[in-house]
């Protein structure tokens, strides 16, 4: 049949503008091919970048625990300078066996006025203002500091003990710029974690000087792994920032002069670390 100049003109319209609108569909279409090469270079981006996302946190946190451990060390030394240079105490019990022994937190608070000082940052810790908070605190004092009137005697850290007879003082701590007070400790619920110190004599002793023996350190956490020892064998330093299960953890460390470094958990384990831990016997 024979078109009029007119219909052959509508009929090329229609058919060129169906080829127009086809090529264009082509071109917004991917071949299976093209989707899976753009979620290959998706996948090995993130496999690029959230490590270094991760890291930058764990930094991030790392730089926070640090400051607030630099405030505990500040606090320390001004309790000292108000009480003719004694120490905190770890624990403080009094002559009534009947009472609650008051914890550091609650005996530092007035000196940094904000509880989140004594809370870990990234863990589920808590301010121990109370006895039966204690579980739950995720920064450490050294326990060689704690007192107790119906403890040891001076000299003599021997368990179930788990305190001296009297309070340490810096005029007569040998290892001032050395004696490490404050670290982060492993926290949670149970009756096996006691976070809100340290005992350091729990861990390996020196073949020959006694002072340079060490808590238990790790960057695991050892009162999950041995759940067999009762909460008095524990006690343990935990190196959480960074931490790849083979010691490469890291923990601040307050010293009895209020400085403050950061240590790996493998440099810890050293008895050349240049940290002591039990500078009073």
């Amino acid at each position: 049949m024979k078109l009029s100049p007119r219909e052959l003109s509508v009929d090329v319209f229609r058919h060129g503008s169906m080829r127009k609108r086809t090529c264009g569909t082509r071109k917004l279409a991917f071949t299976l091919i093209e989707i899976l090469v753009v979620i290959a270079i998706i996948a090995i981006l993130a496999a690029i970048l959230f490590p270094v996302f991760s890291r930058a946190k764990e930094s991030a946190l790392a730089t926070r625990s640090m400051a607030q451990m630099k405030q505990l060390g500040l606090a320390l030394v001004m309790y000292a300078s108000n009480h003719d240079d004694y120490y905190v105490p770890c624990s403080l019990r009094s002559t009534d066996p009947a009472a609650v022994p008051v914890l550091w937190p609650s005996l530092l608070l007035p000196y940094v006025k904000n509880e989140e000082v004594f809370v870990t940052p990234g863990t589920e810790g808590a301010f121990a203002g109370s006895w039966n908070t204690r579980l739950n605190q995720s920064v450490g004092y050294n326990e060689s500091t704690a007192y107790d009137p119906f403890g040891c005697v001076p000299g003599a850290f021997v368990p179930p003990c788990e305190g001296f007879t009297s309070v340490i003082s810096f005029a007569t701590t040998e290892f001032v710029a050395s004696a490490g007070l404050f670290a982060v400790t492993p926290n949670g619920p149970g009756g096996k974690y006691r976070g809100y110190t340290f005992n350091p004599f729990n861990g390996p002793d020196h073949p020959t000087l006694p002072h340079l023996g060490l808590p238990l350190i790790s960057d695991r956490d050892l009162v999950q792994e041995l759940s067999h020892l009762s909460a008095a064998q524990l006690k343990p330093i935990f190196c959480r920032f960074f931490r790849t299960g083979k010691e490469e953890g890291r923990t601040p460390i307050v010293f009895a002069d209020g400085h403050t470094k950061s240590y790996s958990a493998k440099s810890l384990q050293s008895f050349q670390s240049g940290v002591i831990f039990r500078f009073r016997e």
